[in-house]
């Protein structure tokens, strides 16, 4: 309406006043956001704003070449500025055009532009460390897809500050060339129109175009400053005020330098000595200030440290059975290394007891609690990883920097290493170079979630000794409640809480889930009225289980598996031999060598294509053939024929293992 309805002066005074007060309101947003996500509609709101100033443009020029006025609020603007000379009106005009256009805009549009294109290029590597944490369960559903939605709105947002960014650019020029337009057509109009020399003419048209100018030049600055305030926005904790202050004053020797260094050039000859020396003074009380303050700190924290050094009891018996006893999860970290112990929400033990609620889900276990403490025995910035007093794993996680994995990393500095669980190439990097490293197309994990990792997979990889023979009678007793007859019909007879839980160590052994506890158990009492030996007896839980079990293993409804040649299979049936820890395969040494490489090749092949698959052989032989080539093959999974037909995935079969045929003497 503003563009083609003529409004009359004291309106256009009030769309005035609206259009300064609400870019002060815009700018004063900017500042107090923490994050820009809080002011995500900004670049709709700089579209309405632009528009706006744009239209209060249209309907000024024509009052003032309509009219030869134009409102208080335009006229008041021109003489408060001009001042009596047009000439100071007209360069403090340009000078708002060119802090506008030249330093802010310009400035504005490049940040946006880099904003827009690193947030897109790191979101892959967001989404993969999401990923991470899902599958580490160290964060829920809920939260995944909140992190994700965050995400896509923070690129949404970026990529529309890339666009609108244009729209303050444009807003200058427009002004600019509006500008021209009232001053030529105002001078225009009064000396042919209205028959005035050009004296007046000029003195008239030319003031009100400097009014006009200003009225709609110094929001259109406010809006252009805010625009490069909420692109140069880092996420925080607090408003932009607050963490300046915290950062500025965080040095007492940077206040001190500014302070005597301001002192300094008042002293100069010529120089105005006492706004020198009156901003040195203030500076250098803040230094003292932050001193005294820093001092007050630290008597504070001394005699915290000693009170309670005060109420440590004296150790007693008790206190050092208490420290012997072996715990069947400890987590040694160097002292520097502590802090990721911080007791919040987000720390080392919130995500610990995450995991056990995770592999508690996953693999059917009671995941014993795990202990923490430090160790002056481990390097700097080193972790260890305790199973029952053994040292299972460690690592190190350096403080202030986050680990970076993937291909192209010789741009980020640090020193190349390799990641401890999935032996990927990767560089401890500074934290704030984190977003420099997503943009390489780097996965990046922070401390507290390498340490989880490693845990994780150490306990999935140990899980049949983590299982204790009273976590069995408490999984026990919890199958009793729900369903009693599959209990009374397996325990105390025919078999014992200690051949249940070698059958369960058994299957933990092989990375099978015993979360289906009344599936197993009715297999075993089945099976315990035959035999009661230990291998016959997984087996039998395992044909309970196959079609969880192949399901594993499956991809996209498709079962990659590898076969035994058919001769090396009949002649590994035929050498299947009974022995104490269950059967064997008696061959040749040198055919069991063929065996082995065999394995190791083909498995070696379909690593480099980047696929996964099992090893299928015949139900009698899969005990005895996992323990011939497991073990060569990196913890190879060994499948029966009816395990992986019980999955309904289509079979692909990828590789065959071959031996060679013993020669007769």
């Amino acid at each position: 309406m503003l563009l083609v309805v003529p409004i009359p002066a004291p309106v256009l005074d009030v769309l005035i006043v609206i259009n300064i007060i609400g870019a002060i309101l815009v700018l004063m947003t900017t500042m107090f956001a923490k994050k820009p996500l809080d002011f995500s509609v900004f670049p709709s709101l700089l579209l309405v704003m632009t528009l706006l100033r744009l239209g209060i443009n249209v309907a000024s020029t024509r009052l003032v070449l309509g009219n030869g006025y134009a409102g208080e609020v335009i006229g008041a603007f021109g003489q408060i500025t001009v001042g009596g000379s047009l000439i100071v009106g007209f360069v403090i005009f340009l000078i708002l055009i060119v802090i506008q256009f030249v330093v802010v805009t310009k400035g504005a549009e490049r940040v946006a532009e880099v904003g827009a294109r690193f947030t897109l290029d790191a979101m892959p590597g967001k989404q993969m460390a999401i990923d991470a944490d899902l599958n580490a369960g160290l964060i829920t559903d809920k939260e995944a897809r909140r992190r994700r939605e965050e995400i896509a709105a923070e690129a949404d947002f970026y990529g529309a500050m890339d666009g609108s960014s244009k729209f303050v650019k444009g807003d200058a020029i427009a002004g600019i060339v509006i500008t021209l337009i009232n001053l030529v057509g105002g001078i225009a109009i009064g000396m042919i129109v209205n028959q005035m020399s050009a004296a007046d003419a000029l003195n008239t048209y030319a003031l009100l175009t400097v009014g006009d100018g200003l009225a709609t030049q110094i929001p259109a600055l406010l809006m252009a400053v805010s625009t490069g305030m909420i692109v140069t926005r880092a996420n925080s904790e607090s408003d932009l005020g607050s963490t300046a202050h915290r950062q500025l004053t965080q040095s007492q020797a940077a206040l001190l330098v500014a302070g005597v260094a301001a002192m300094v050039m008042g002293l100069i000859a010529g120089m105005p000595a006492a706004p020198f020396m009156a901003v040195g003074a203030v500076l250098i009380a803040a230094a003292w200030w932050m001193r005294r303050q820093d001092e007050k700190e630290a008597m504070a924290a001394a005699r915290a440290a000693d009170d309670e050094a005060a109420l440590v009891p004296e150790e007693t018996t008790a206190d050092l059975i208490e420290q012997m006893k072996v715990h069947s999860l400890e987590i040694q970290l160097a002292p520097d290394t502590v802090d990721i112990v911080g007791g919040g929400g987000d720390d080392l033990l919130t995500r610990v007891k995450a995991l056990r609620r995770r592999l508690a889900l996953e693999m059917g276990i009671l995941v014993p609690p795990v202990r923490t403490r430090d160790s002056v025995d481990l390097p700097p910035s080193g972790y260890a990883v305790r199973l029952a007093g053994v040292e299972a794993g460690r690592g190190t996680i350096p403080r202030g920097k986050v680990l970076a994995l993937g291909d192209n990393l010789e741009s980020l500095p640090g020193e190349s290493l390799m990641e401890p669980v999935f032996g990927l190439q990767g560089k401890w990097v500074p934290a704030e170079l984190r977003h420099n490293a997503e943009r390489t197309g780097a996965m990046t994990i922070d401390r507290t979630s390498v340490v989880v990792t490693h845990l994780s997979t150490l306990i999935q990889r140990h899980a049949s000794r983590l299982l204790t023979r009273e976590d069995v009678r408490v999984l026990t007793d919890a199958l009793k409640e729900a369903n009693p007859a599959a209990v009374e019909e397996l325990t105390p007879q025919p078999l014992s809480l200690a051949e249940i839980q070698r059958v369960l160590q058994g299957l933990l052994e092989e990375q099978v889930s015993i979360n289906d506890l009344q599936r197993i158990y009715e297999a075993l009492a089945l099976q315990a009225k035959s035999s009661a030996e230990p291998e016959k007896l997984i087996e039998a839980a395992r044909s309970a289980l196959g079609p969880a079990i192949g399901d594993r293993y499956s991809e996209g409804g498709r079962l990659r598996v590898i076969m035994l040649d058919p001769t090396l299979e009949q002649s590994m049936l035929e050498g299947l031999r009974p022995a104490e820890g269950g059967t064997q395969i008696v061959l040749d040494p040198s055919r069991i060598e063929a065996v082995h490489t065999s394995v190791r090749d083909t498995v070696a092949q379909i690593e480099a294509r980047g696929q996964s698959a099992v090893l299928v052989c015949a139900p009698a032989l899969r005990p005895s053939v996992r323990r011939l080539v497991s073990p060569q093959a990196g913890g190879l999974p060994v499948l029966s024929y009816q395990e992986a037909s019980a999955v309904g995935a289509d079979i692909e079969t990828v590789g065959v293992i071959r031996g060679t045929e013993q020669i007769p003497s």
